[in-house]
């Protein structure tokens, strides 16, 4: 029998996927469950009319981070704090103190996960940082830290 996968199943397939399992599971496990819906021509219809919106909304959300990723090329973020003796820093500047600067110098909110630091910061000076905006696009974010 085939079946039209709602969620994933361990051992059979992922959420949208047409599968052919035997009839008795099929009947007894996966359709009670509201674990797949029966093959039928409207249900494989509306299955490609949500891969196609799908589809749609990743390419979009792509062309998004890659506009992003263009905006943070030409900016730069000013991050002050405070320093001890020979110019270092009292602890270091975070990815969260980066994401909170963007937001309010240019308003442009990036999650603070999505910046990646090598090293932390300590010192005063310029540097530039990745930025991972998903589906395989990365931006450079270049961080000014001053004295406050």
């Amino acid at each position: 029998m085939k079946v039209i996968l709602q969620q994933d199943v361990k051992g059979q397939g992922k959420k949208g996927q047409m599968i052919e399992a035997s009839d008795g599971y099929a009947r007894n496990f996966l359709l009670p469950r509201k674990l797949a819906v029966p093959a039928t021509a409207e249900n494989i219809n509306t299955m490609k009319m949500q891969e196609k919106a799908k589809a749609a909304q990743e390419a979009a959300e792509k062309a998004e981070a890659q506009a992003t990723a263009a905006k943070l090329k030409e900016l730069s973020v000013k991050v002050t704090a405070k320093a001890g003796n020979g110019g270092r820093l009292f602890g270091a500047v975070t990815t969260k103190e980066i994401a909170d600067a963007l937001s309010a110098q240019h308003g442009i909110s990036i999650q603070k996960t999505k910046i990646v630091q090598d090293e932390p910061i300590k010192a005063f000076g310029t540097y530039e940082l990745k930025v991972k905006l998903g589906y395989e696009v990365t931006g450079t974010l270049k961080v000014v830290v001053a004295e406050a």
